[in-house]
């Protein structure tokens, strides 16, 4: 299938230029919100500024659009900030307030394309044994096409993701 998920969300986030003006427009607005104060966004303005960023992106990005309802939670934008290898910065410059939000943003899509496979899955699985029951087919088959349909949802799921 060629590239890993997580880096298939990673390039369509980094090259749509929705995703760069939508960082831009953050940045600026926790500058402001601070009254210009500081060079860069600091720590406590992460949750506000990835909330601001849900709401650029959904309009503006499919990706974000199917796969992210709502804005990351806090323990996801921490969880980030430490992925990323900013968790000590005093400040995020731009280039590291982008790197923020492109590691915030993959791991919200990864984690909502996965949740919603593993939802759909269980779901067709038992509707193909309940067919297979009431039609006494054998186990063997059953289990190749729960098998032929789970590999189908996560083939769905990961082409959704570029």
């Amino acid at each position: 299938m060629g590239l890993s998920p997580s880096k298939r969300v990673d390039a369509a986030l980094r090259r749509a230029p929705a995703f760069a003006a939508a960082c831009d427009a953050a940045f600026d607005r926790c500058l402001a919100d601070a009254q210009r104060a500081f060079e860069g966004v600091r720590p406590y303005q992460l949750a506000d500024a990835s909330a601001h960023l849900h709401s650029a992106l959904r309009a503006s990005l499919p990706l974000v659009r199917r796969w992210v309802p709502s804005p990351p939670p806090r323990a996801r934008v921490d969880g980030a900030l430490r992925a990323a290898g900013l968790d000590g910065a005093g400040e995020l410059s731009r280039e590291q307030f982008g790197e923020f939000a492109a590691e915030l943003f993959r791991e919200a899509v990864l984690a909502g394309a996965m949740g919603a496979a593993l939802v759909r899955a269980p779901a067709g699985a038992a509707g193909i044994v309940g067919v297979g029951v009431v039609s006494r087919a054998g186990a063997g088959a059953v289990g190749r096409l729960v098998a032929v349909y789970a590999a189908g949802v996560t083939a769905a799921v990961y082409l959704s993701l570029g």
